[in-house]
Parts: C-alpha cells; structure tokens; sequence
C-alpha cells in the first residue's frame, strides 16, 4: 500500500472555532480556509478556488487560535476522513508558514 498523503495548500483563514481540548488535555482547533489560484490543465489555465476544512493540534491549534481572520497562510499536511463513517475530507494540519502581519515567516 502506498503511503503518500501529503498537501501543501496556500489560503487564507476564513473561519476558526473556540479552542477545545481532549480528554485528555490536548488542545484541538477546527478551522476552514479559502484557496484561489489559478492552475494549467491540459496547457489551458484554469481558476481554482476552494475552501478546505482543516485541524490542528497542540502548539499549531494554539498558534491558529489568535491568528486573525484573514491570515494568509501556508500549510501542510495529510487529508483523512472527518470520522470513521463520512467521506468528507479534512487537513489535518502538520506545519503552518504565516503569508503576511505580524507572524511573517513563522514557521511551527
């Protein structure tokens, strides 16, 4: 089984939830951004534009927490299921580069 599953997806941070933590103390961050771009298919250009939900866990959750609506950002991670029975897919989010402000170049 071939275990490549990795994104690196640019946006901006369009939607944020209260932090939550687990049970077992963990912090946890639900969080959505937006994606335009424009992508070559078939040597023709083609407007993409999209929005993603995405998760993120201990210092990325809290990092994202007081990160401002707006915020361009540069993530990367891996896509799962958002439960065992749902299709819908989600980022979970492994690494965070801040675009623009104050966190520019941020890297955690």
């Amino acid at each position: 089984m071939d275990r490549d599953n990795q994104l690196v997806l640019t946006g901006v941070l369009i939607e944020r939830d209260a932090l939550r933590h687990t049970p077992a103390g963990i912090p946890v961050l639900d969080f959505r951004i937006a994606h335009a771009s424009t992508q070559i298919e078939a040597a023709v250009p083609r407007q993409v534009e999209l929005e993603l939900a995405c998760v993120a866990v201990q210092e990325r959750a809290k990092l994202l927490a007081g990160a401002p609506l707006g915020a361009a950002l540069r993530l990367s991670g891996f896509l799962a299921p958002k439960s065992r029975s749902s299709k819908q897919l989600v980022l979970h989010v492994q690494s965070i580069e801040f675009k623009e402000g104050a966190d520019h170049g941020h890297d955690i």
